[in-house]
């Protein structure tokens, strides 16, 4: 498989055979690794394929942390010693417990892993365009200030492979929620497009399915985070975003716009502690 070129904060590893991407400044925070296509949660669901993520962080398949994701801005808190709520329905994880793994599954969302480079507190977040307008971002930032203490400027975040404004093209209704969720206009327009953006290093989607277009507008879910991110106080020179989209790299990502119900599924995870135990392996 011929990975594509992720951008300068990132870098391809790989663990039991299986590529992944890490944040390279994040790295010495938390362990933490964002999957591919090729692992077994790229082709099939259960008990097996999580085990295989869990084993890539050194965590045993039963401290790996999941929750109900519902495209809200919901927020599960871990703490250390406390049971988890396994059954819980939300679309961030924040936790100080180093000995669980948080994860989050994705096929075209955006996936956010944060870690706090004072305290070591770490967060795993999942957001689509409903999570977005709902500030999905801003919300994982204010729970690690709330629950854990962190100090903003401590915060570290690696935004992972999702789709790209190169292929998000999405009905004019979505732009309407936007708005109606207090979005200000100067931001809408950063956001939304009436064409794809040209991207060298994704490609426009093949697609595999016949589904027509959904409708005139490209969203930029890279910007959307970015821009949420520093308004809640992130430094920018502190927010790493992949730049790959999955719906351009058949071979690299699963994407559920590209392929979908048929489409496979990606893990964003994090521990608190040390890098992934990964030979590294450069594109």
């Amino acid at each position: 498989m011929i990975l594509p070129e992720p951008s300068d904060g990132f870098a391809w590893v790989q663990s039991s055979a299986r590529s992944g991407l890490v944040c390279r400044a994040l790295a010495p925070i938390a362990r933490h690794i964002f999957t591919t296509r090729s692992w077994l949660l790229g082709s099939a669901s259960g008990a097996d394929a999580w085990r295989e993520v869990a084993e890539a962080l050194g965590t045993a398949p039963g401290r790996l942390l999941r929750v109900r994701q519902i495209h809200g801005a919901d927020v599960l808190v871990l703490r250390a010693g406390s049971p988890p709520d396994s059954d819980a329905a939300a679309d961030i994880i924040v936790g100080d417990d180093a000995s669980r793994t948080l994860a989050i599954q994705t096929a075209d969302c955006v996936p956010l892993l944060i870690g706090d480079l004072r305290t070591g507190a770490v967060a795993a977040a999942h957001a689509g365009w409903r999570g977005t307008s709902l500030g999905v971002a801003s919300a994982a930032v204010n729970a690690m200030t709330t629950e854990f203490g962190s100090r903003r400027s401590d915060l570290v975040v690696a935004v992972g492979p999702s789709i790209g404004p190169c292929c998000y093209e999405v009905g004019v209704e979505v732009r309407k929620c936007f708005a109606g969720q207090g979005v200000p206009d100067a931001q809408l327009a950063r956001w939304f497009s009436t064409h794809a953006l040209h991207l060298p290093a994704n490609p426009p989607m093949a697609r595999s399915t016949t589904r027509e277009s959904i409708g005139t507008l490209f969203l930029d879910l890279w910007s959307a985070t970015r821009d949420q991110l520093a308004a809640a106080g992130v430094a920018s020179d502190q927010i790493f975003l992949a730049e790959l989209c999955t719906a351009s790299h058949g071979e690299a990502f699963c994407s559920y716009r590209r392929d979908g119900k048929d489409a496979g599924r990606l893990a964003a995870v994090i521990r608190m502690g040390s890098e992934v135990r990964t030979s590294k392996s450069e594109v």
